[in-house]
Protein backbone atom coordinates (compact mmCIF):
# COMPACT_ATOMS: atom_id res chain seq x y z
CA UNK A 1 0.00 0.00 0.00
CA UNK A 2 2.59 2.27 0.76
CA UNK A 3 4.44 1.63 -2.41
CA UNK A 4 0.79 2.08 -4.09
CA UNK A 5 0.52 5.64 -2.25
CA UNK A 6 4.32 6.66 -3.40
CA UNK A 7 3.88 6.09 -6.89
CA UNK A 8 0.34 8.26 -6.72
CA UNK A 9 2.47 11.07 -5.43
CA UNK A 10 5.06 11.22 -8.06
CA UNK A 11 2.13 11.59 -10.69
CA UNK A 12 2.05 15.44 -12.44
CA UNK A 13 -1.83 15.48 -11.45
CA UNK A 14 -1.91 19.49 -12.72
CA UNK A 15 0.29 18.49 -15.78
CA UNK A 16 -3.13 16.07 -16.66
CA UNK A 17 -5.60 18.36 -15.67
CA UNK A 18 -4.11 21.25 -18.21
CA UNK A 19 -3.67 18.34 -20.63
CA UNK A 20 -7.14 17.26 -20.65
CA UNK A 21 -8.61 21.03 -20.08
CA UNK A 22 -6.70 21.70 -23.41
CA UNK A 23 -7.36 18.08 -25.34
CA UNK A 24 -10.92 16.69 -24.15
CA UNK A 25 -11.32 14.76 -27.13
CA UNK A 26 -7.71 13.33 -27.09
CA UNK A 27 -8.03 12.71 -23.26
CA UNK A 28 -11.95 11.05 -23.99
CA UNK A 29 -9.78 8.36 -26.34
CA UNK A 30 -7.37 8.06 -24.41
CA UNK A 31 -9.10 7.13 -21.14
CA UNK A 32 -11.58 4.66 -22.78
CA UNK A 33 -8.79 3.34 -24.32
CA UNK A 34 -6.73 2.97 -20.96
CA UNK A 35 -10.34 1.78 -19.63
CA UNK A 36 -10.50 -1.21 -21.66
CA UNK A 37 -7.51 -2.25 -21.67
CA UNK A 38 -7.33 -1.81 -18.04
CA UNK A 39 -10.63 -4.24 -18.06
CA UNK A 40 -9.29 -6.44 -20.50
CA UNK A 41 -6.06 -7.19 -18.36
CA UNK A 42 -8.23 -8.13 -15.50
CA UNK A 43 -10.07 -10.48 -17.44
CA UNK A 44 -6.75 -12.07 -18.57
CA UNK A 45 -5.70 -12.05 -14.96
CA UNK A 46 -8.64 -13.83 -13.39
CA UNK A 47 -8.47 -16.20 -16.49
CA UNK A 48 -5.17 -16.86 -15.36
CA UNK A 49 -5.79 -17.39 -12.27
CA UNK A 50 -8.83 -19.90 -12.67
CA UNK A 51 -6.71 -21.72 -15.46
CA UNK A 52 -2.90 -20.88 -14.80
CA UNK A 53 -0.87 -19.33 -17.91
CA UNK A 54 -0.53 -22.07 -20.32
CA UNK A 55 -4.49 -23.25 -20.40
CA UNK A 56 -4.78 -19.50 -20.58
CA UNK A 57 -3.01 -19.46 -23.75
CA UNK A 58 -4.00 -22.51 -25.09
CA UNK A 59 -8.10 -21.35 -24.56
CA UNK A 60 -6.63 -17.52 -26.13
CA UNK A 61 -5.47 -19.63 -29.48
CA UNK A 62 -8.47 -21.86 -29.75
CA UNK A 63 -11.22 -18.52 -29.09
CA UNK A 64 -8.78 -16.49 -31.73
CA UNK A 65 -8.34 -19.54 -34.35
CA UNK A 66 -12.25 -20.22 -34.09
CA UNK A 67 -12.91 -16.49 -34.97
CA UNK A 68 -10.40 -17.26 -38.21
CA UNK A 69 -12.00 -19.96 -39.59
CA UNK A 70 -15.61 -18.13 -39.01
CA UNK A 71 -14.30 -15.56 -41.30
CA UNK A 72 -12.42 -17.86 -43.96
CA UNK A 73 -15.92 -19.98 -43.67
CA UNK A 74 -17.79 -16.62 -44.61
CA UNK A 75 -15.26 -15.67 -47.72
CA UNK A 76 -16.49 -16.25 -51.32
CA UNK A 77 -15.62 -19.94 -52.88
CA UNK A 78 -14.32 -21.21 -49.12
CA UNK A 79 -17.75 -20.87 -47.40
CA UNK A 80 -19.66 -22.65 -50.01
CA UNK A 81 -17.56 -25.85 -49.92
CA UNK A 82 -17.26 -25.63 -46.05
CA UNK A 83 -21.14 -25.48 -45.96
CA UNK A 84 -21.74 -28.30 -48.54
CA UNK A 85 -19.15 -30.57 -46.68
CA UNK A 86 -21.71 -29.35 -43.49
CA UNK A 87 -24.75 -30.32 -45.53
CA UNK A 88 -23.31 -33.62 -46.57
CA UNK A 89 -22.74 -34.12 -43.13
CA UNK A 90 -26.29 -33.88 -42.07
CA UNK A 91 -27.97 -35.19 -44.69
CA UNK A 92 -25.79 -38.58 -43.89
CA UNK A 93 -27.18 -38.09 -40.32
CA UNK A 94 -30.43 -37.66 -41.68
CA UNK A 95 -30.53 -40.46 -43.82
CA UNK A 96 -29.45 -43.06 -40.85
CA UNK A 97 -32.38 -41.30 -38.66
CA UNK A 98 -34.79 -41.24 -40.72
CA UNK A 99 -34.81 -44.93 -42.23
CA UNK A 100 -37.90 -45.93 -44.17
CA UNK A 101 -39.41 -49.36 -43.00
CA UNK A 102 -40.67 -51.38 -45.55
CA UNK A 103 -44.45 -52.50 -45.69
CA UNK A 104 -44.85 -49.19 -43.12
CA UNK A 105 -46.87 -46.39 -43.62
CA UNK A 106 -46.58 -42.88 -42.67
CA UNK A 107 -49.39 -41.08 -41.12
CA UNK A 108 -48.54 -37.05 -42.14
CA UNK A 109 -51.98 -35.84 -42.16
CA UNK A 110 -54.94 -36.75 -39.10
CA UNK A 111 -56.79 -39.57 -40.57
CA UNK A 112 -60.06 -38.48 -42.22
CA UNK A 113 -61.86 -41.58 -40.63
CA UNK A 114 -60.65 -42.95 -37.22
CA UNK A 115 -58.90 -45.98 -37.07
CA UNK A 116 -59.79 -48.86 -34.96
CA UNK A 117 -57.91 -50.12 -31.41
CA UNK A 118 -56.44 -52.82 -33.15
CA UNK A 119 -55.02 -51.02 -35.68
CA UNK A 120 -53.67 -48.12 -33.89
CA UNK A 121 -52.58 -50.88 -30.94
CA UNK A 122 -50.63 -53.02 -34.10
CA UNK A 123 -48.90 -49.60 -35.33
CA UNK A 124 -47.83 -48.85 -31.49
CA UNK A 125 -46.40 -52.16 -31.13
CA UNK A 126 -44.90 -52.50 -34.64
CA UNK A 127 -42.78 -49.78 -34.03
CA UNK A 128 -42.14 -50.37 -30.02
CA UNK A 129 -40.27 -53.64 -32.09
CA UNK A 130 -38.07 -51.43 -34.32
CA UNK A 131 -34.38 -52.79 -34.18
CA UNK A 132 -32.43 -50.40 -31.83
CA UNK A 133 -30.11 -51.16 -29.11
CA UNK A 134 -30.98 -54.52 -27.02
CA UNK A 135 -31.32 -52.25 -24.07
CA UNK A 136 -34.15 -55.13 -21.71
CA UNK A 137 -30.76 -57.33 -21.60
CA UNK A 138 -28.27 -54.43 -20.18
CA UNK A 139 -26.52 -53.24 -23.48
CA UNK A 140 -27.05 -49.89 -23.33
CA UNK A 141 -25.70 -46.92 -20.98
CA UNK A 142 -28.18 -45.90 -18.56
CA UNK A 143 -30.81 -44.54 -20.50
CA UNK A 144 -33.12 -46.82 -19.24
CA UNK A 145 -33.76 -47.11 -15.37
CA UNK A 146 -36.13 -50.61 -15.24
CA UNK A 147 -37.23 -51.39 -11.68
CA UNK A 148 -38.52 -55.03 -12.51
CA UNK A 149 -41.57 -55.98 -14.50
CA UNK A 150 -43.74 -55.94 -11.30
CA UNK A 151 -42.45 -52.55 -10.88
CA UNK A 152 -43.63 -51.62 -14.29
CA UNK A 153 -47.16 -52.74 -14.38
CA UNK A 154 -47.81 -50.72 -11.10
CA UNK A 155 -46.43 -47.75 -12.21
CA UNK A 156 -48.16 -48.34 -15.52
CA UNK A 157 -51.52 -49.01 -13.76
CA UNK A 158 -51.21 -45.74 -11.96
CA UNK A 159 -50.26 -43.74 -14.98
CA UNK A 160 -53.25 -45.18 -16.69
CA UNK A 161 -55.61 -44.18 -13.18
CA UNK A 162 -54.40 -40.27 -12.81
CA UNK A 163 -54.14 -39.85 -17.47
CA UNK A 164 -56.48 -36.94 -17.24
CA UNK A 165 -55.36 -35.23 -13.93
CA UNK A 166 -53.45 -32.04 -14.45
CA UNK A 167 -51.82 -30.37 -10.98
CA UNK A 168 -52.52 -27.04 -12.59
CA UNK A 169 -55.92 -27.35 -10.98
CA UNK A 170 -56.01 -28.61 -7.45
CA UNK A 171 -58.91 -28.04 -6.69
CA UNK A 172 -60.62 -30.61 -9.24
CA UNK A 173 -57.57 -33.05 -8.42
CA UNK A 174 -57.17 -32.49 -4.73
CA UNK A 175 -55.92 -36.21 -4.59
CA UNK A 176 -53.07 -35.50 -6.90
CA UNK A 177 -51.90 -32.56 -4.88
CA UNK A 178 -51.47 -35.11 -1.90
CA UNK A 179 -49.50 -37.08 -4.25
CA UNK A 180 -47.38 -34.60 -5.31
CA UNK A 181 -46.84 -32.85 -1.89
CA UNK A 182 -45.74 -36.50 -0.59
CA UNK A 183 -43.56 -36.92 -3.56
CA UNK A 184 -41.38 -34.01 -2.31
CA UNK A 185 -41.54 -34.75 1.20
CA UNK A 186 -40.23 -38.50 0.70
CA UNK A 187 -37.06 -36.99 -1.39
CA UNK A 188 -36.58 -34.40 0.95
CA UNK A 189 -36.23 -36.84 3.47
CA UNK A 190 -33.43 -38.96 1.46
CA UNK A 191 -31.54 -35.67 1.73
CA UNK A 192 -31.83 -35.17 5.61
CA UNK A 193 -34.22 -31.85 4.47
CA UNK A 194 -35.67 -30.47 8.12
CA UNK A 195 -39.35 -28.89 8.18
CA UNK A 196 -38.32 -25.79 6.51
CA UNK A 197 -36.72 -27.29 3.68
CA UNK A 198 -39.03 -27.38 0.74
CA UNK A 199 -39.43 -28.27 -2.84
CA UNK A 200 -41.25 -29.03 -6.25
CA UNK A 201 -41.44 -31.69 -8.56
CA UNK A 202 -40.38 -31.15 -12.19
CA UNK A 203 -39.91 -32.75 -15.49
CA UNK A 204 -36.22 -33.66 -15.16
CA UNK A 205 -33.21 -33.02 -14.17
CA UNK A 206 -32.74 -30.22 -16.90
CA UNK A 207 -35.71 -28.41 -15.69
CA UNK A 208 -35.06 -29.06 -12.08
CA UNK A 209 -31.34 -27.19 -12.76
CA UNK A 210 -32.62 -24.55 -14.85
CA UNK A 211 -35.64 -23.76 -11.78
CA UNK A 212 -32.06 -23.55 -9.34
CA UNK A 213 -30.73 -21.29 -11.53
CA UNK A 214 -33.44 -19.01 -12.02
CA UNK A 215 -34.23 -18.96 -8.33
CA UNK A 216 -30.36 -17.99 -7.71
CA UNK A 217 -30.51 -15.84 -10.02
CA UNK A 218 -33.53 -13.53 -8.90
CA UNK A 219 -32.48 -14.12 -4.82
CA UNK A 220 -29.48 -12.08 -6.19
CA UNK A 221 -31.17 -9.32 -7.98
CA UNK A 222 -33.91 -8.71 -5.36
CA UNK A 223 -31.90 -9.24 -2.27
CA UNK A 224 -28.21 -8.38 -3.66
CA UNK A 225 -28.91 -6.01 -6.13
CA UNK A 226 -27.20 -8.34 -8.58
CA UNK A 227 -28.09 -6.92 -11.98
CA UNK A 228 -25.34 -9.32 -14.04
CA UNK A 229 -25.47 -12.25 -12.42
CA UNK A 230 -23.12 -14.84 -12.97
CA UNK A 231 -22.86 -18.91 -12.07
CA UNK A 232 -19.71 -20.47 -11.42
CA UNK A 233 -19.41 -24.36 -12.31
CA UNK A 234 -17.54 -27.48 -12.57
CA UNK A 235 -16.24 -28.11 -16.18
CA UNK A 236 -18.03 -31.22 -15.80
CA UNK A 237 -21.15 -30.24 -14.73
CA UNK A 238 -24.15 -31.26 -16.55
CA UNK A 239 -24.82 -29.08 -19.62
CA UNK A 240 -28.38 -28.27 -18.02
CA UNK A 241 -26.69 -25.02 -16.34
CA UNK A 242 -24.81 -23.72 -19.60
CA UNK A 243 -28.63 -23.84 -21.20
CA UNK A 244 -29.99 -22.12 -17.93
CA UNK A 245 -27.11 -19.32 -18.30
CA UNK A 246 -27.71 -18.90 -21.94
CA UNK A 247 -32.15 -19.00 -21.33
CA UNK A 248 -31.80 -16.28 -18.51
CA UNK A 249 -28.58 -14.05 -20.26
CA UNK A 250 -26.31 -14.73 -17.49
CA UNK A 251 -22.62 -15.46 -17.22
CA UNK A 252 -21.20 -18.96 -16.30
CA UNK A 253 -17.38 -20.02 -15.63
CA UNK A 254 -15.95 -23.27 -15.94
CA UNK A 255 -13.43 -24.53 -13.51
CA UNK A 256 -11.04 -27.48 -14.07
CA UNK A 257 -11.29 -30.18 -12.47
CA UNK A 258 -8.07 -32.36 -11.08
CA UNK A 259 -6.85 -34.25 -13.94
CA UNK A 260 -6.33 -37.55 -11.73
CA UNK A 261 -9.50 -37.23 -9.88
CA UNK A 262 -11.88 -35.32 -12.14
CA UNK A 263 -13.38 -33.76 -8.77
CA UNK A 264 -13.83 -29.59 -9.19
CA UNK A 265 -10.51 -27.57 -8.40
CA UNK A 266 -11.75 -26.19 -5.32
CA UNK A 267 -8.80 -23.20 -5.16
CA UNK A 268 -9.40 -22.02 -9.00
CA UNK A 269 -13.47 -21.87 -8.27
CA UNK A 270 -12.96 -19.43 -5.20
CA UNK A 271 -10.66 -17.80 -7.19
CA UNK A 272 -13.69 -17.45 -9.96
CA UNK A 273 -16.36 -15.85 -7.47
CA UNK A 274 -16.68 -12.70 -7.53
CA UNK A 275 -19.14 -10.02 -6.59
CA UNK A 276 -21.80 -10.80 -9.42
CA UNK A 277 -21.26 -14.50 -8.25
CA UNK A 278 -25.17 -16.11 -7.44
CA UNK A 279 -24.84 -19.55 -7.21
CA UNK A 280 -21.56 -22.32 -6.96
CA UNK A 281 -22.46 -25.50 -8.22
CA UNK A 282 -21.05 -28.84 -7.39
CA UNK A 283 -21.99 -32.66 -8.51
CA UNK A 284 -22.80 -35.73 -6.71
CA UNK A 285 -22.36 -37.68 -8.99
CA UNK A 286 -21.06 -36.05 -12.48
CA UNK A 287 -22.61 -37.33 -15.56
CA UNK A 288 -19.50 -37.95 -17.20
CA UNK A 289 -17.36 -39.92 -14.72
CA UNK A 290 -19.64 -40.42 -11.59
CA UNK A 291 -17.54 -38.74 -9.23
CA UNK A 292 -18.49 -36.84 -6.50
CA UNK A 293 -16.92 -33.08 -5.91
CA UNK A 294 -15.44 -32.32 -2.55
CA UNK A 295 -19.02 -31.06 -1.35
CA UNK A 296 -17.67 -30.19 2.09
CA UNK A 297 -15.17 -27.84 0.97
CA UNK A 298 -17.59 -25.78 -1.80
CA UNK A 299 -20.56 -25.52 1.14
CA UNK A 300 -17.71 -23.76 3.37
CA UNK A 301 -16.87 -21.51 0.34
CA UNK A 302 -20.48 -20.73 -0.27
CA UNK A 303 -20.83 -19.55 3.40
CA UNK A 304 -17.90 -17.41 3.45
CA UNK A 305 -18.93 -15.41 -0.13
CA UNK A 306 -22.74 -15.73 0.95
CA UNK A 307 -23.83 -17.47 -2.42
CA UNK A 308 -25.74 -20.33 -3.33
CA UNK A 309 -24.36 -23.96 -3.65
CA UNK A 310 -26.19 -26.10 -5.74
CA UNK A 311 -25.56 -29.70 -5.22
CA UNK A 312 -26.63 -31.89 -9.18
CA UNK A 313 -27.55 -35.18 -7.57
CA UNK A 314 -29.91 -35.52 -10.53
CA UNK A 315 -27.55 -39.03 -11.58
CA UNK A 316 -26.68 -40.10 -8.03
CA UNK A 317 -30.24 -39.69 -6.78
CA UNK A 318 -31.53 -42.39 -5.17
CA UNK A 319 -27.81 -43.80 -5.09
CA UNK A 320 -26.25 -41.38 -2.91
CA UNK A 321 -28.37 -41.33 -0.07
CA UNK A 322 -27.75 -45.57 0.73
CA UNK A 323 -23.92 -45.29 0.07
CA UNK A 324 -23.23 -45.13 3.95
CA UNK A 325 -26.69 -48.21 4.79
CA UNK A 326 -25.04 -50.13 2.04
CA UNK A 327 -21.39 -50.39 3.11
CA UNK A 328 -19.78 -47.95 0.81
CA UNK A 329 -17.83 -44.93 1.84
CA UNK A 330 -20.44 -42.28 2.22
CA UNK A 331 -20.52 -38.91 0.41
CA UNK A 332 -22.40 -36.28 2.34
CA UNK A 333 -24.36 -34.25 -0.71
CA UNK A 334 -27.29 -33.22 1.65
CA UNK A 335 -28.70 -30.00 3.61
CA UNK A 336 -26.19 -31.34 6.40
CA UNK A 337 -24.09 -29.45 4.71
CA UNK A 338 -24.75 -25.90 5.92
CA UNK A 339 -24.26 -24.07 2.19
CA UNK A 340 -26.11 -26.38 0.29
CA UNK A 341 -28.95 -23.87 -0.85
CA UNK A 342 -30.61 -25.97 -3.36
CA UNK A 343 -30.15 -30.16 -4.51
CA UNK A 344 -32.03 -31.69 -7.59
CA UNK A 345 -32.25 -35.38 -7.52
CA UNK A 346 -34.14 -37.51 -10.83
CA UNK A 347 -37.10 -40.11 -9.24
CA UNK A 348 -37.17 -41.43 -13.02
CA UNK A 349 -33.42 -42.31 -12.79
CA UNK A 350 -32.29 -44.67 -10.03
CA UNK A 351 -35.96 -44.01 -8.38
CA UNK A 352 -37.42 -45.87 -11.05
CA UNK A 353 -40.41 -43.60 -11.36
CA UNK A 354 -41.52 -42.81 -14.60
CA UNK A 355 -39.63 -40.60 -17.43
CA UNK A 356 -40.57 -37.12 -16.63
CA UNK A 357 -40.52 -36.76 -13.18
CA UNK A 358 -37.32 -34.84 -10.94
CA UNK A 359 -37.47 -33.03 -7.62
CA UNK A 360 -35.99 -29.54 -7.43
CA UNK A 361 -35.47 -28.95 -3.06
CA UNK A 362 -34.32 -25.65 -1.53
CA UNK A 363 -33.12 -25.00 2.52
CA UNK A 364 -36.71 -22.95 2.80
CA UNK A 365 -39.34 -21.19 1.29
CA UNK A 366 -37.97 -17.78 0.48
CA UNK A 367 -36.13 -19.74 -1.97
CA UNK A 368 -38.56 -21.75 -3.86
CA UNK A 369 -40.95 -18.58 -3.96
CA UNK A 370 -37.94 -16.83 -6.31
CA UNK A 371 -38.38 -19.75 -8.47
CA UNK A 372 -42.36 -19.19 -8.65
CA UNK A 373 -43.91 -17.31 -11.87
CA UNK A 374 -47.17 -15.36 -10.64
CA UNK A 375 -48.68 -12.38 -12.49
CA UNK A 376 -51.69 -10.87 -11.21
CA UNK A 377 -52.66 -8.07 -14.09
CA UNK A 378 -53.86 -11.16 -16.27
CA UNK A 379 -57.55 -10.69 -17.99
CA UNK A 380 -57.59 -14.26 -17.51
CA UNK A 381 -57.05 -13.93 -13.37
CA UNK A 382 -54.69 -14.14 -11.20
CA UNK A 383 -51.98 -16.90 -12.76
CA UNK A 384 -49.07 -18.36 -11.13
CA UNK A 385 -47.31 -21.76 -11.49
CA UNK A 386 -44.11 -23.41 -9.88
CA UNK A 387 -42.23 -24.45 -12.95
CA UNK A 388 -41.57 -23.46 -16.58
CA UNK A 389 -45.21 -25.49 -17.39
CA UNK A 390 -48.59 -24.28 -16.81
CA UNK A 391 -50.20 -27.91 -17.53
CA UNK A 392 -48.33 -30.82 -16.09
CA UNK A 393 -49.34 -34.56 -16.63
CA UNK A 394 -50.51 -35.72 -13.48
CA UNK A 395 -49.62 -39.43 -14.62
CA UNK A 396 -45.87 -39.13 -13.98
CA UNK A 397 -46.24 -37.83 -10.57
CA UNK A 398 -48.76 -40.86 -9.69
CA UNK A 399 -46.80 -43.13 -11.25
CA UNK A 400 -43.44 -41.94 -9.25
CA UNK A 401 -45.57 -42.04 -5.85
CA UNK A 402 -46.15 -45.80 -6.82
CA UNK A 403 -42.39 -46.65 -7.67
CA UNK A 404 -41.16 -44.84 -4.13
CA UNK A 405 -43.88 -46.15 -2.03
CA UNK A 406 -43.51 -49.86 -3.64
CA UNK A 407 -39.66 -50.01 -3.29
CA UNK A 408 -39.48 -48.56 -0.05
CA UNK A 409 -35.95 -47.83 1.60
CA UNK A 410 -35.19 -51.68 1.92
CA UNK A 411 -35.78 -51.58 -1.86
CA UNK A 412 -33.33 -48.88 -2.56
CA UNK A 413 -30.87 -49.92 -0.45
CA UNK A 414 -30.73 -53.37 -2.31
CA UNK A 415 -30.75 -51.81 -5.38
CA UNK A 416 -27.40 -49.24 -4.64
CA UNK A 417 -25.60 -52.67 -2.96
CA UNK A 418 -26.56 -54.46 -6.56
CA UNK A 419 -25.42 -51.35 -8.35
CA UNK A 420 -22.66 -50.11 -6.96
CA UNK A 421 -21.15 -53.17 -6.95
CA UNK A 422 -21.74 -54.27 -9.94
CA UNK A 423 -19.86 -50.88 -11.20
CA UNK A 424 -16.87 -51.59 -8.36
CA UNK A 425 -16.81 -55.36 -10.65
CA UNK A 426 -16.84 -53.63 -13.83
CA UNK A 427 -14.07 -50.87 -12.63
CA UNK A 428 -11.87 -53.83 -11.34
CA UNK A 429 -12.35 -55.47 -14.49
CA UNK A 430 -11.24 -52.66 -16.67
CA UNK A 431 -8.14 -51.88 -14.65
CA UNK A 432 -6.97 -55.53 -15.20
CA UNK A 433 -7.07 -54.86 -19.04
CA UNK A 434 -3.02 -52.99 -19.85
CA UNK A 435 -4.42 -51.24 -22.48
CA UNK A 436 -6.89 -49.19 -20.36
CA UNK A 437 -7.19 -46.97 -17.54
CA UNK A 438 -10.09 -45.73 -15.75
CA UNK A 439 -10.99 -41.74 -15.59
CA UNK A 440 -11.28 -40.22 -11.80
CA UNK A 441 -12.50 -42.02 -9.20
CA UNK A 442 -16.35 -42.72 -9.21
CA UNK A 443 -18.25 -43.13 -6.46
CA UNK A 444 -21.51 -44.35 -7.32
CA UNK A 445 -22.91 -45.97 -10.69
CA UNK A 446 -21.24 -44.71 -13.16
CA UNK A 447 -17.30 -45.59 -14.86
CA UNK A 448 -15.39 -44.44 -17.58
CA UNK A 449 -12.53 -45.17 -19.29
CA UNK A 450 -10.32 -44.44 -21.73
CA UNK A 451 -7.02 -45.97 -23.58
CA UNK A 452 -3.24 -45.97 -23.94
CA UNK A 453 -2.15 -45.03 -27.90
CA UNK A 454 -1.70 -46.35 -30.39
CA UNK A 455 -5.01 -48.36 -28.94
CA UNK A 456 -8.09 -45.43 -30.24
CA UNK A 457 -10.69 -45.51 -27.24
CA UNK A 458 -13.54 -44.63 -29.66
CA UNK A 459 -12.09 -47.59 -31.97
CA UNK A 460 -13.18 -49.87 -29.12
CA UNK A 461 -16.71 -48.21 -28.37
CA UNK A 462 -17.09 -49.09 -32.46
CA UNK A 463 -15.61 -52.57 -32.10
CA UNK A 464 -18.33 -52.54 -28.65
CA UNK A 465 -21.27 -51.90 -31.60
CA UNK A 466 -20.90 -54.46 -33.19
CA UNK A 467 -20.97 -56.63 -30.17
CA UNK A 468 -24.25 -55.12 -29.08
CA UNK A 469 -23.33 -52.25 -26.73
CA UNK A 470 -24.24 -48.34 -26.62
CA UNK A 471 -21.54 -46.34 -24.92
CA UNK A 472 -21.52 -42.52 -24.32
CA UNK A 473 -19.08 -41.44 -25.86
CA UNK A 474 -16.83 -38.76 -23.64
CA UNK A 475 -14.42 -35.32 -24.46
CA UNK A 476 -12.05 -33.37 -22.63
CA UNK A 477 -10.63 -36.19 -22.36
CA UNK A 478 -11.76 -38.50 -25.26
CA UNK A 479 -13.17 -41.74 -23.28
CA UNK A 480 -16.45 -43.88 -22.70
CA UNK A 481 -18.43 -44.41 -20.07
CA UNK A 482 -20.85 -46.74 -18.92
CA UNK A 483 -23.86 -46.05 -16.48
CA UNK A 484 -24.86 -49.24 -14.56
CA UNK A 485 -28.19 -50.03 -13.43
CA UNK A 486 -30.32 -52.89 -12.87
CA UNK A 487 -30.07 -54.51 -16.12
CA UNK A 488 -26.51 -54.36 -16.43
CA UNK A 489 -25.86 -56.51 -13.37
CA UNK A 490 -26.50 -59.70 -14.64
CA UNK A 491 -24.58 -58.83 -17.71
CA UNK A 492 -21.32 -57.79 -16.31
CA UNK A 493 -18.97 -60.27 -16.91
CA UNK A 494 -20.38 -60.31 -20.63
CA UNK A 495 -19.72 -56.95 -21.19
CA UNK A 496 -16.19 -57.09 -19.35
CA UNK A 497 -15.18 -60.27 -22.09
CA UNK A 498 -17.14 -58.55 -24.43
CA UNK A 499 -14.37 -55.56 -23.86
CA UNK A 500 -11.21 -57.32 -23.79
CA UNK A 501 -12.21 -58.85 -27.01
CA UNK A 502 -12.73 -55.32 -28.55
CA UNK A 503 -9.63 -53.93 -27.11
CA UNK A 504 -7.89 -57.14 -28.79
CA UNK A 505 -9.30 -56.29 -32.14
CA UNK A 506 -8.18 -52.55 -32.27
CA UNK A 507 -4.57 -53.49 -30.87
CA UNK A 508 -4.26 -55.87 -33.66
CA UNK A 509 -4.92 -52.98 -36.51
CA UNK A 510 -5.08 -49.38 -34.82
CA UNK A 511 -4.47 -47.86 -37.84
CA UNK A 512 -7.73 -49.13 -39.67
CA UNK A 513 -10.13 -47.38 -36.79
CA UNK A 514 -8.45 -43.77 -37.84
CA UNK A 515 -12.33 -43.60 -39.33
CA UNK A 516 -15.71 -44.40 -38.31
CA UNK A 517 -16.21 -42.70 -34.97
CA UNK A 518 -12.48 -42.21 -33.79
CA UNK A 519 -12.73 -39.66 -37.19
CA UNK A 520 -15.80 -38.23 -35.79
CA UNK A 521 -14.64 -37.83 -32.37
CA UNK A 522 -11.61 -37.03 -32.74
CA UNK A 523 -12.58 -34.01 -35.10
CA UNK A 524 -15.14 -32.71 -32.83
CA UNK A 525 -12.68 -32.12 -29.79
CA UNK A 526 -10.17 -30.72 -31.49
CA UNK A 527 -11.67 -28.44 -34.52
CA UNK A 528 -11.50 -25.00 -33.09
CA UNK A 529 -15.11 -23.40 -34.91
CA UNK A 530 -16.95 -24.60 -32.79
CA UNK A 531 -20.12 -23.82 -35.01
CA UNK A 532 -19.42 -26.48 -37.08
CA UNK A 533 -20.15 -28.62 -34.74
CA UNK A 534 -22.69 -26.97 -33.74
CA UNK A 535 -23.83 -26.63 -37.00
CA UNK A 536 -24.20 -30.88 -37.27
CA UNK A 537 -25.84 -30.97 -34.22
CA UNK A 538 -28.60 -28.72 -34.98
CA UNK A 539 -29.18 -31.44 -38.30
CA UNK A 540 -29.02 -34.05 -36.24
CA UNK A 541 -32.09 -32.39 -33.91
CA UNK A 542 -34.24 -31.49 -37.55
CA UNK A 543 -33.35 -35.37 -38.62
CA UNK A 544 -35.33 -36.65 -36.06
CA UNK A 545 -38.68 -34.27 -36.58
CA UNK A 546 -38.34 -35.47 -40.08
CA UNK A 547 -41.03 -37.98 -40.87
Amino acid sequence: MTQVMSTLAKVDWQGMAVYTAKNPKQAFINAAIAYVVFRQTLKMAKRVSIYGLRSTLSLLWKQITGVALRHIRRAPGTGIVVQRNISKIVKDIEDSVNVAVPGESKYLTVPEQGMSDDEILAILKRRQNEAGVDWKNGRVSGAVYHGGEELVRLTNEAYAMYNLTNPLHPGVFPGLRRIEAEVVRMVLDLYNGDADCCGTTTSGGTESIIMAVRSHVVWGREIRGINNANIVVPVTAHAAFDKAAEYFGIGITHIPVDPLTQKVDVNAMRRAIDSDTVLIVGSSATFPHGVADDLEALSQMAIKYKVGLHVDSCLGSFVMPFLKEAGFPEIVCDFRLPGVTSISCDTHKYGFAPKGTSVVMYRNKQMRHYQYFTISTWPGGIYASPTIAGSRSGAVIAGCWAAMTKMGRNGYLQQCKDIVNCRISIQKGIEQIPELYVVGEPSSTVVAFSSHEPVGIFGIMDEMKKRGWDLSPLQYPSALHLACTRLTVPVAGEFLRDLSDSVAQVKASPESYNKGSQAIYGFASTVPDTTIIDEVAQGFIDALYAA
